[in-house]
């Protein structure tokens, strides 16, 4: 069961991807449509990390001791300033880390 359950969803992850990659067929989306996923990976990344940084013990955390805070929040401010992801994940990692070791 296990395995048809894992052949028929990655056959479903084909089909969904190949309606979009291949040029011969007559599926074209529209520029609405474009914007509108051009939000899916910020909003994916988001919910992903969210909770990570923010919730630990099943609680809000948002206190200064919040070490994956403050690496989250360097890691943001790299990313703004200097667009290159070795710089972001080097800078975040580095303060996660130093504030980890300081507190």
């Amino acid at each position: 069961m296990t395995l048809l359950t894992i052949l028929l969803l990655a056959l479903i992850t084909f089909i969904t991807r190949y309606l979009f990659l291949e040029r011969r067929l007559p599926l074209r989306l529209g520029p609405h449509l474009k914007q509108i996923l051009s939000y899916s990976a910020p909003a994916v990344l988001t919910a992903i990390f969210a909770p990570i940084l923010l919730v630990h013990d099943h609680q809000l955390n948002l206190s200064l001791s919040n070490n994956y805070l403050w690496g989250g929040a360097t890691a943001i401010l790299a990313a703004s300033k200097t667009g290159n992801v070795y710089w972001t994940i080097g800078v975040g990692t580095t303060a996660f880390l130093v504030v980890g070791s300081l507190l």
